[in-house]
């Protein structure tokens, strides 16, 4: 399995929203989606690099596997 490394939070933004997440909205530099059913909004900071930490939150956050979240990442980039 590879490692998680920094990413873009373009490519972020499109993963997360190939999984569900909309209604994204911008407060200050950060985007907010949400989606039905998760309890808790993914928050995805404008950085050019996003950390690896703050990257494994949001898949937890999401419920999201490590496998999926490499094919999406594929698919965004």
């Amino acid at each position: 399995m590879p490692r998680i490394t920094p990413e873009s939070w373009f490519v972020l933004k499109c993963i997360f929203s190939k999984v569900g997440f909309g209604h994204w909205r911008k407060k200050g530099s950060h985007h907010v989606g949400t989606k039905s059913g998760c309890l808790r909004p993914v928050v995805i900071p404008e950085y050019k690099d996003v950390d690896t930490d703050i990257i494994r939150g949001l898949i937890r956050t999401a419920k999201l596997s490590r496998e999926d979240y490499f094919r999406l990442r594929e698919e965004c980039r």
